[in-house]
């Protein structure tokens, strides 16, 4: 089963299927287009027509243009060849359920420009690297960068790194620091230069924000020694920032864990708006080394909204304003909220930012 949302298909084009255009005529502007492929004993496919399909009709009305495709029919198998080449679908998944949103697969496996292979085992959420495609070092070696152009997807740098290595292996190349681990580190920065070169192309004015998004941090500490993190990392973001700021524009980088040893070095290399967790780095602790320094978008607790009563949760965000805030400036607020977070909650955390953004004026 495959579900394509908000996208205009273009499976009529000869390179791709043919298939005519009166066969998949095209949507008029303005609507949402799925192409709902699936089979009649399909279990999967029957509870997302149910919890999917049939509330969107009642929403969207003569908004949604939906096809429906059965796997028995000949069409089936020259969709699936045009799916599979333009979201590097593996070939093995055919029967399972497969969903993508624009151009996010939000269920089943597909492959990045790497050749790293993300499986997505809960509907909506990320998915994760479930095959590296250089487990040894001596696949390092091989390694190539990718001819194909896909900018800075989340985890543009460091992760990368442990996508294309697994994290147990790459933290023992930290750890030994074989010649293979700035080889690494090499090709990954030389494909993230060249795709700085084309987003700095298409900036034509000064000012604007430009958003990175790297995860550095574990729970509660560094994945590896501030010392290390200097010695291997500092130097490609420096590197990939600097073409940035010398074109006037500012650096926003978000990045998930406990990371207060390396703010000041964030700072160094051209951060101007950081996007840290507030329980892995502890409001306090982020006051002390940000305040003043660098702009911060508290990501406020997440951990805590899942449980917290309504009261604890205004207290959260009134001490996240008055620990980062002043009349001067300098913090913006985040809340990003789960699916497992109570519809009280919500209003808490709603009711708070509305109320608290206005705290030093």
């Amino acid at each position: 089963m495959v579900l394509f949302w908000g996208e205009t298909m273009q499976p009529g084009t000869k390179s791709h299927l043919e298939t005519s255009e009166s066969s998949f005529p095209s949507s008029k502007t303005g609507t949402v287009r799925i192409l709902f492929i699936c089979s009649e004993d399909c279990s999967h496919c029957q509870n997302i027509l149910d919890e999917v399909i049939n509330p969107l009709q009642i929403t969207l009305g003569n908004q949604l243009d939906l096809r429906m495709m059965d796997k028995s029919q000949p069409e089936y198998f020259r969709y699936l060849e045009y799916i599979e080449e333009k979201y590097r679908l593996e070939p093995t998944e055919h029967n399972l359920p497969i969903i993508i949103i624009n151009d996010q697969v939000l269920s089943g496996n597909h492959v990045d420009v790497w050749g790293c292979v993300w499986s997505n085992i809960q509907e909506g959420m990320e998915a994760i690297v479930t095959r590296h495609p250089v487990p040894t070092r001596q696949d390092v070696h091989r390694l190539k960068v990718p001819q194909e152009d896909a900018g800075f997807p989340h985890g543009f740098m460091y992760l990368r790194l442990a996508d294309l290595r697994g994290f147990e292996e790459l933290m023992l190349d930290f750890a030994e620091e074989p010649p293979e681990l700035q080889m690494l580190i090499d090709v990954v920065l030389s494909y993230n230069l060249q795709q700085a070169k084309i987003r700095l192309e298409v900036l034509q004015e000064k000012g604007q924000l430009v958003y990175f998004g790297d995860d550095l941090g574990n729970q509660t500490a560094l994945p590896i020694s501030p010392k290390k993190w200097r010695k291997y990392l500092k130097p490609c973001y420096e590197q990939i920032y600097r073409p940035f700021h010398d074109a006037g524009q500012y650096i926003y980088m978000h990045t998930d864990g406990h990371i207060l040893e390396i703010i000041p070095d964030l700072i160094d290399v051209g951060v101007n708006i950081v996007n840290p967790q507030s329980r892995a780095n502890g409001l306090e602790n982020l006051a002390r080394v940000c305040k003043g320094k660098v702009c911060v978008d508290i990501d406020l607790d997440r951990q805590l909204f899942p449980f917290a009563t309504p009261l604890e949760i205004d207290n959260h965000v009134q001490q996240a304003v008055e620990e980062l805030g002043s009349p001067q400036g300098g913090l913006w607020l985040k809340a990003e909220i789960g699916f497992d977070v109570p519809l009280e909650n919500i209003e808490a955390i709603c009711k708070a930012l509305n109320q608290y953004r206005f705290y030093y004026s």
